[in-house]
Parts: C-alpha cells; structure tokens; sequence
C-alpha cells in the first residue's frame, strides 16, 4: 500500500478486503458493479478535469500558503459577529475531537445521551438568557432564525386574523441588514408583506400580525421597546426581538418585558467567526408556541427505573414526517457548535459570563467618554458593546480609516458618516490604546493611555438585568480544565460516534472527516477573520472559495456555483428561490406547482411549500422507482403552472433512475426546471454528474461527500450550483454586495 496516498489511508477499506466485499454483492470488479448500477446513458464519458490529489503533506502546505495570504486585524465591526475565545479545552476537547464531530443527529436516543445532555445545556443557556421557556437545540443563523420566528408567529395567527387575512409584518428600520435581506427573500413567497420603519412612530393595524426589533439595535443603542410590546400585544400582533446573547447577561432579558420570541446567535459564546460560519443560530419562545417552533427539542424522561434519560421531542413536528406541512423545512442545525456554547457557558458559570459582560461594556463605556474628550459624539444614550461615533466636520473619515488600516484596524464606516465600533471579550487595555491613537490621529491630537479601565456601567439602571440564571448544578461544577474535560470525556463515552464503531443506522453522513482536513480550522488566520473584512485581507479565503466553486462547478456538470445556504434544507430552498426568480424574470411567475416522489426526503416538500410553490406528488412503484407514467401525466397535467421538479438521485432508496433522462427531458417540455437534490452525491462523483443528466440546479450536502463535519448534526452547508441562465438569480449580499436578491443566510459565504 502507498502510504503516502490519501486515499489508503483515510478509506477504511483496503486491497485485500475489496475482493471479499465484491464477492459478497457478486461481482467479479469495481467497473462491473459501476457498470450494474449507473445507466450507461449517463455515465460521464471523459475523466473530471481537477487538479492531481494531494498528499496530506502536499495539503497541510497548501493550506499554510492559503493561511497566510489572510491577514489578521482587530475588527470592530459587530453586525452579528464578534471575536471570542474559544476556551482551549473546548477546542482540544470537542471541536478537534472526532467523538464530538464525527456523531449523527441523535435520532437514536440510547446512543446519544452525551450529546443530548450537552443540547440540553445549550437549551438551558438559551431559556434563562432569554426569559422564555422554550427553545430548541440551535438553528442555522440570526438572519434565518428571525426568517424562522417570523413565519412561526404568521402560523400562529388567531382565528380573527386568519379571517380578516392579516399578513403584514412590521420590521424596525435598525436590524442588520443581513436580517433584512433574509427577511425579504422568506417572506414574500409565502405572502407576508414587510412594512419597515421607526418602532416609535408605527401604527399597528388590523392587518399586521407580527412585528420584530433588535435588542441592542444594529447601531448598538438599546432601546425601551416596553410600552411598544404592550401596545402591539393589546391588538394581538405578537413580537419577536433579535437579542445579542452576551448582552442578556447584563441586560433585562425580552421574556420579562413581554417578547414572544426572542432569536439570535450565539456565535460569540466560543465559536470563531470563521469569516462568518458557521455558528449556531437560537430561537426561544412563550411555551404556546412549542406546537409551533422550528427546529427539534431536547426533552427530559425517566426511564422504567427512574433514571433520568434524554430525548428528541415533539418529533411529529419535523418536517421529515409533516412534509407538505411541515411549517419549516429545517432538517438539522448546528449541533456541535451549539454543544460548544453550551460547554463555554459550563465552564464559565454564571459568574464568569458577568465578568465578561460587565468587562465589555466597561470598556465600550470607557471608550466612548475618551472619544468625547477628543471632540467625538457618541450618539448612543443607552448601549452594552457598540458605539456609534459621529465625527466632527473638520476631521475626515477617509484620513481615520486610513491610519486604522495601518494599525490594523477594522471598523464599521455608516453611509452618513458616522462609525461603528463594537467592543468584545478580547478587547484589552493595549487595543484600546491604539482605537484612541487612530482617532486621535485623526483629529491632529496627540493622546497617552494612562488609566486603567474601570469596572463602570454607563447604561440607565432600568435596562440592568436583576434575575438570576444558571444557577443548576451543570453550570457551577466544571469552572477548571480538569474538571471540564472530564465532564466532556463522560459525555462522550455515553455516544457511539466513528471513533466507536461503525454507526449502523446507515446514512450517507456516515463517515470519517479526515484529520489533516479538519487541521486548518484551528488556524487563526481562519478562525479571526470578520466576514466583512476587506478584500484585500482575505486573499487567502478568497482563493480557497474560489477554487472550492471551481471543483464543485467542474464535479456536478453545473459551472455557476453559490456557497451561501447553510445547510442542506438552506440549499433546497435557496436552488427553489433561484428558479422561482428566474421565471418571475421571464414573466412566468404564475408557476407555481413543483412534482415530487413520494420517495423524496421530507425536506424536499417542505422547501418548496416555503418558497410559496404547491406539490404534487409522484407514486413509486414497488422497488422504489419514480412511476414514470404517472411522472408523464401530471407534468402534463400541470404543464402550464409548472414551475420545477425535485428528484434526489440517486433516490433516497439507493437507486439511480433508470428513466432519469427522460424524466428531465419532460420537465422542460414543459417550460419547467429540474431541481436535483444532491444528498447523495457520493454515488455520482467521477462517474455521472446533475448537468449531463439534465438538471438545471442541484444542491450539495457538504457535510456528506466532502469534508464539513456533521457532529450531531450540523454545521452543514449546502452550496448550490446551477446552469448559466439561473447564473443572474444567485443568492447576493446586502453588506459585501449591495443587492438583497435571494440573500439567505446572514453571511456571504458558508
């Protein structure tokens, strides 16, 4: 064996083992059973066009390279993300250990009671922050946890709403953009109209049903938003409030103000910005809407002896199950980062998450008093983190971002003029030493640190939080490395992951994450990158993306490529949204039905009902296989309202299609698209590809056939690739791109 060959070493399988196991399935060779299994009229006929496989050696440069083309600077710029450390047991522990990253969704509860305890503690954090009583174990992001908390409360409308058919939301004009962006492109399929504006001056009308706030707002002020819920929940619009999860810490949490939903991110408990993901998103709520919200449940049993025992809950909820109505097509989230916040939370206790905050609103505070001293108006009466700097007319902001960069300085620069700064964990005396020195600069003023920063509150005491949280045995046990780690090691004995066994449910997730792949996450010049960041500071990424694009362009026969969906639903959704646009583009946007088989993942379905489309579904006969007669007649049926069919091949039973050609082929007779879902791109790569079988757009599930970890289930990201006429409608970005079209995730990239 080549032991330089990434191949014999990271596959389990070796020489001698392939004849026993082809014998088995009686076939005398690989290329018979390839032969025996892929249809001949869709077999590639040339080799893909990749470069040479590296060695891991060759990789680990490679990757070192990449690294250092990004250059590090302290960024200011919040809008959701923020540094954090990551505390080192947990990054050893959890995020570098394969008993943590190589674990399925715990669909199997007596196999999984270490990472569900851990969700459990995540779900816990989560509650008591908020106020609420009900959360689930993470989803994708803020942007689409507001997504989802906005369609939740439209399918909670009561019977007079229902009737007079109120359908608007009110948006407040200071939330991050992103979250605006993924707003607009959920909504309008499923008919819900935004109206934006000042929360002080809205008047609510019988038609709206639900109303969302950011708290501290996207230019960092937090604001009094009691008499605005009161008054929305007298006419019975319910309101969901985007929350910096640190700030809770110090400030009184929504739930005891009267927010029905409270979502964010929890990106900066311990997970690195990783140029903007992933990180788990949350979503909290009133207990009346636990028929309701997205997302699966950890739930506490008892077993016949008593014993405490942990579970998913409410799993009649999921969209695997409900499938057309489903009221989410979320599948999984991101379980191993929501299990790292839980364990930061663990290991800092509640006592440690105030030092942290009151240590970043001290030095916010601290801040924001120097910059008036040197002629700068902070405009924010009330803030916890940010501040938002109006510069005096004769100091030019194009002369203080300069000396910033050369400082190394990221800072958030507003259309108007003004700038933003957000302050985080890391922040210390010396960073403040030289945000002092740049605007100082600026101003022609010379300017010494001399004082230390003082613990120090400079918000109105009606905003302090006075309820306790955290204070369950979990979170005052494990505050030192030892004692964490081997509360860690326990969880971890309680799973089956790889590093166990072979996990015998059988998924398609079901393999190993090659260590020399998962090497370069630890690296800081991919973990401490802001996914604003400048360009020119992350030539590095930029490459890697790229070239990414490039390889998944080349190996699905599709050239056009999107790596912003943040999962695999993310991608279904995403590749529907494009070809809904794309018609609306031609002036066919009264299509509106998509074909389905009954064989199709429950996620399918799901998607489409949220991108605003109808389904029809296919029969499969008793192998397994589309019914292509019954295919034929209800494209035709529907060819004038057709607007796409979903079709995962091979089909979520194992089979490839023998019919598949003709099965695209029909769809476009009929003015339509073929969507295929990529989840099982393992058994097609090299061999067959969505672009030579006909489809238009097809989504990947990276955390199946390449390299994303799915630890227990999520991070995914499910990048899209589609055929040049949908090229115009990819996802775009407000903040890197300027545009909103179909934005569906709060990062860029994924």
């Amino acid at each position: 064996m080549d032991t330089n060959n990434f191949t014999n070493r990271h596959v389990g399988i070796t020489t001698e083992e392939s004849p026993y196991m082809l014998e088995t399935v009686g076939v005398s060779s690989i290329d018979e059973l390839i032969t025996q299994t892929i249809p001949a009229n869709i077999r590639l006929k040339e080799p893909l066009d990749l470069p040479e496989p590296m060695t891991e050696r060759e990789f680990a440069e490679h990757m070192n390279e990449l690294a250092s083309k990004n250059e590090i600077f302290t960024s200011y710029i919040g809008m959701g993300w923020y540094d954090t450390i990551c505390p080192a047991p947990i990054q050893r522990n959890v995020l570098e250990n394969p008993v943590w990253y190589t674990s399925y969704t715990p669909y199997q509860a007596e196999v999984s009671q270490g990472r569900l305890e851990a969700l459990m503690n995540y779900q816990t954090v989560i509650c008591e922050l908020t106020a609420l009583p009900l959360t689930n174990s993470s989803l994708l992001d803020e942007a689409t946890a507001a997504a989802e908390a906005a369609t939740m409360l439209y399918n909670s409308r009561n019977r007079t709403q229902v009737k007079a058919g109120a359908n608007v939301l009110f948006v407040d004009e200071n939330i991050f953009p992103s979250t605006m962006a993924v707003l607009h492109t959920r909504m309008s399929p499923q008919g819900i109209q935004i109206v934006t504006g000042d929360y002080r001056a809205i008047s609510f009308t019988e038609e709206m049903f639900g109303a969302i706030v950011q708290y501290p707002n996207e230019k960092g002020s937090v604001e009094d938003y009691r008499e605005f819920v009161k008054s929305a929940n007298e006419k019975e619009i319910r309101v969901a409030v985007g929350a910096d999860i640190m700030s809770l810490v110090l400030l009184t949490p929504p739930g005891e103000w009267g927010a029905d939903v409270v979502f964010g991110s929890t990106q900066r408990f311990g997970t690195p910005m990783f140029y903007g993901g992933p990180s788990a998103g949350y979503l909290a709520a009133k207990d009346k809407y636990k028929r309701h919200i997205p997302g699966r449940i950890i739930g506490i049993s008892k077993d016949t002896y008593g014993h405490t025992a942990y579970r998913l809950a409410l799993q009649t909820r999921e969209q695997h199950i409900k499938r057309e109505k489903a009221t989410s097509n979320i599948c999984t989230a991101q379980a191993l980062l929501a299990s790292m916040v839980g364990f930061y939370a663990v290991y800092h206790g509640a006592e440690g998450l105030k030092n942290i905050a009151n240590r970043i609103h001290s030095t916010a505070g601290f801040l924001a008093v120097e910059l008036e001293k040197l002629g700068y108006k902070q405009l924010n009466k009330n803030f916890f983190d940010t501040l938002y700097i109006r510069v005096p007319e004769q100091i030019s902001v194009n002369a203080l971002r300069e000396i910033a960069l050369e400082c190394k300085v990221n800072l958030r620069y507003f259309d108007g003029g003004e700038i933003g700064i957000s302050v985080d964990e890391t922040t210390q005396l010396t960073d403040i030493g030289v945000l002092l020195y740049i605007f100082a600069g600026a101003a022609g003023k010379d300017y010494m640190l001399e004082e230390a920063i003082p613990e120090k509150r400079y918000i109105d005491s009606l905003f302090i939080r006075t309820s306790e949280f955290l204070q369950i045995e979990v979170f005052q046990k494990y505050h030192t490395e030892t004692e964490l780690m081997r509360y860690i090691t326990r969880l971890g004995r309680k799973d089956i992951s790889l590093a166990h066994s072979m996990i015998s449910l059988g998924s398609c997730t079901m393999k190993l994450n090659a260590a020399s792949e998962l090497f370069p996450l630890s690296r800081p010049e991919f973990q401490n990158i802001h996914p604003y960041a400048p360009e020119e500071q992350v030539e590095g990424y930029i490459e890697l993306i790229e070239n990414l694009s490039s390889y998944l362009g080349e190996i699905t026969g599709l050239k056009e490529v999107s790596l912003q969906p943040n999962s695999g639903a993310a991608g279904e959704y995403a590749g529907l949204r494009v070809i809904r646009t794309y018609l609306e583009n031609k002036g066919e946007g009264h299509r509106n039905i998509v074909l389905l088989p009954a064989s199709a993942h429950g996620s399918n379905p799901a998607s489409a009902i949220q991108c605003g489309y109808k389904t029809v579904t296919v029969k499969c006969d008793e192998n397994g296989n589309i019914d292509l007669t019954d295919f034929r007649e209800k494209a035709e049926a529907n060819k004038e309202n057709l607007a796409a069919a979903m079709i995962t091949h091979p089909s979520t039973h194992g089979i490839f299609e023998p019919d598949i050609k003709e099965m695209c082929d029909i769809i476009h007779a009929c003015g339509a698209q073929v969507y295929m879902d990529g989840a099982n791109m393992n058994a097609q790569v090299g061999l067959t590809n969505p672009g030579v079988i006909g489809a238009d757009v097809c989504h990947l599930n990276l955390h199946k056939t390449f390299a994303s970890p799915h630890g227990g289930g999520g991070p995914g990201v499910g990048p899209i690739c589609v055929a040049d006429h949908l090229r115009p409608f990819l996802p775009s970005h407000p903040v890197l791109w300027g545009s909103e079209e179909n934005t569906v995730s709060a990062a860029p990239f994924r």
